[in-house]
């Protein structure tokens, strides 16, 4: 029996036999909204409510496309706001297309592959705002003029340099929003950007080395997937796979079993910089490996500023960061760990945000407890399963986390979260990727991407994982008891179960009562909610158009109604693209998404379509040809 079973199983049981009717009505958020809304719908409702017109989107969904643009509903336009190599300020070398570019360039350029981004208003002004821009990864056929993997040391420092994070400006001239180009606040933090470690990690032996004897400062960040938005106006940026950037020169290099568990190989996993920095051979610095796969808190305000790794909140590959807070004021940061069968986590502040003096909170990050849950296997409905969960403490000294279990301090716990969450039987999930709290009802949802190996390796089905070799993926979603998301214990349940009913007939791989032909999707991946309480969907999947996905075409946007269910289809991107990265202008009017890696296997030349040209990861603006609020 694992914690969550030993502590609740009366709760459990007294909870899966409630009625759907009791369950909507056992409680209320901030005293008012109903727990999920009154939307933990039946199969029934949700079909009906699917079919029904929805009173938050206020869009004509469109179908799935195949070709290489931007496709909207009618009345809706888009514009590029930058791509890939523009350059930062008028002195900055232009883009070079043929891929001979220098390393110095690129770190004066926006970066590769955009991925989250958040959006920061300058005070008292909404006509001008920072945008905050993941550059996660590159693509070599295109980065290079050689068109492979690096093959000299200016090759790994060109890649280091387009990833990393974009901080730009961007003001609004009319109505549409404009990149300024040589403004003070338009900034790369990149792969050899000079990075501080905090936190009750920090200065730990694992995290020393040859370059750095005291184990507080670090060069770059990298593989920076999603974000988050603090409310004292600082920018999350969350390192992801940060392991497949290492390798070792020493091919028959045994790894430990923490090495092990976070992925590291030999060969590297297709970035090869370890052949030409030695930063990044196991061989030679075995510890650099601990200094990434952090959550980064950056100051877009301060461009002098030095970016900081908050190690309370636990080292894994983290997917993205988001912000709640407790009832009595402390801050929450609520996280996936994107790889099959890893956790979600949760951060609780020690103290609570000074909303009135954010410099007070510059160090709030440091200072808490990191939680890791356990869901129980739910009531077993085919369609729209529900149950309990719990948060446990990875706190050095609780819940068998100690030094004859191979922890000797909290500083360890963090350096090896993934282990200590393991100890503890944290429930594996199916890649749980962002996480966002609703605005209007503070409900949490999650985006389970998918799972192939559902199944296999010690990863039962059930619960909020209840298909076998999951190539389509879910969104979950909880509700903290007592309205507090400082509760230990939450109610969970599946707002969709995605799936392709076009080739497949229910469930499971027809996906959920609120899943049709029309909108589709597959692999969820980024969400975001805009100020309505509109949940918008972002899919990273398979775009082959065959099989078990045939009918879908590129990859997309949806836009959902939490009360009813309802999903509708709102943009589709070019070939071969991921959907990723979503904020909103103060006005909501416009909305901006980003398109990373058109053409990542070839067949576009997106966004300019020229003959022969180089597609370009890029942001674009979205907005309401007739000036509304978009969605709406």
């Amino acid at each position: 029996m694992n914690l969550l079973e030993e502590n609740q199983a009366t709760d459990l049981e007294q909870m899966v036999g409630l009625t759907r009717r009791r369950f909507i009505g056992a409680g209320a958020l901030c005293g008012a909204a109903m727990f999920l809304g009154g939307n933990l719908l039946s199969r029934s409702a949700l079909a009906v409510n699917a079919a029904s017109a929805s009173p938050l989107l206020g869009f004509a969904g469109i179908a799935a496309d195949t070709r290489d643009t931007i496709t909207l509903p009618p009345g809706y336009s888009a514009s590029v706001l930058i791509s890939w190599g523009q350059p930062l300020s008028r002195h900055a070398p232009a883009f070079d297309p043929s891929g001979n570019g220098s390393a110095k360039a690129q770190e004066q350029q926006f970066g590769d592959n955009n991925d989250g981004m958040s959006l920061f208003a300058f005070p008292g002004d909404n006509n001008r705002a920072l945008l905050a821009i993941n550059n996660e990864y590159t693509n070599y056929r295109y980065l290079y003029a050689h068109g492979g993997a690096p093959q000299s040391t200016e090759d790994v420092r060109k890649a280091l340099a387009s990833e990393g994070v974009s901080v730009i400006e961007v003001r609004r001239s009319g109505d549409t929003w404009q990149f300024v180009q040589n403004s003070r606040y338009n900034r790369r933090i990149h792969g050899n950007s000079p990075i501080r470690l905090s936190g009750p990690a920090a200065g730990h032996d694992w995290l020393k080395t040859s370059a750095d004897n005291t184990g507080k400062k670090v060069l770059g960040t990298f593989q920076n997937c999603a974000n988050g938005k603090t409310p004292w106006g600082t920018y999350l940026t969350c390192e992801e796979n940060f392991t497949d950037c290492f390798g070792s020169s020493n091919p028959q290099q045994a790894f430990d079993a923490a090495q092990k568990r976070y992925g590291v190989v030999a060969a590297s996993k297709e970035i090869n910089w370890h052949p030409h920095d030695p930063r990044f051979d196991m061989a030679k610095n075995p510890n650099e490996l601990n200094r990434h796969g952090w959550v980064v808190e950056i100051d877009p305000f301060d461009p002098q500023s030095t970016p900081v790794k908050r190690t309370a909140l636990g080292r894994f590959k983290h997917e993205n960061a988001a912000l709640a807070e407790t009832r009595d004021g402390r801050a929450v940061v609520y996280m996936g760990d994107d790889e099959r069968g890893e956790f979600i986590y949760k951060f609780i502040s020690r103290d609570p945000i000074i909303h009135d003096n954010p410099k007070a909170n510059k160090d709030l990050l440091d200072h808490g407890t990191l939680y890791v849950a356990i869901f129980d296997a739910g009531d077993g409905d085919a369609d729209h399963p529900r149950g309990k969960g719990q948060w446990v403490e990875l706190t050095h000294g609780k819940n068998g986390i100690d030094a004859s279990t191979g922890f000797a301090s909290q500083a360890e716990v963090l350096i090896h979260a993934r282990l200590a969450a393991s100890l503890v039987k944290a429930t594996r999930m199916d890649r749980p990727e962002w996480i966002v709290v609703s605005p209007t009802d503070g409900q949490v949802y999650c985006t389970l991407t998918n799972n192939a190996k559902r199944g296999e390796d010690g990863q039962p089905v059930g619960g909020p994982n209840p298909r076998e070799k999951n190539v389509y993926g879910q969104i979950l979603r909880w509700k903290a008891d007592a309205d507090n998301h400082g509760s230990s214990t939450f109610s969970w349940d599946l707002f969709v179960v995605a799936g392709n009913p076009g080739v497949h007939a229910g469930q499971p791989k027809g996906g959920s009562s609120n899943i049709n032909p029309q909108n589709m999707f597959n692999s969820p991946d980024g969400l975001g909610f805009d100020k309505a309480g509109r949940l918008w969907i972002l899919t990273d999947g398979d775009y082959s158009n065959a099989g078990d996905f045939a009918g879908m075409g590129n990859n997309q946007m949806l836009c959902a109604d939490p009360n009813t269910g309802e999903i509708r289809r709102f943009m589709v991107g070019p070939v071969a693209c991921e959907v990723t990265g979503i904020s909103f202008s103060p006005d909501q009017k416009t909305l901006f998404v980003g398109i990373q890696h058109p053409g990542e296997t070839g067949g576009s030349t997106w966004p300019e379509h020229l003959p022969n040209g180089k597609p370009r990861s890029s942001v674009v603006a979205i907005r309401r040809d007739d000036g509304g609020i978009v969605g709406a």
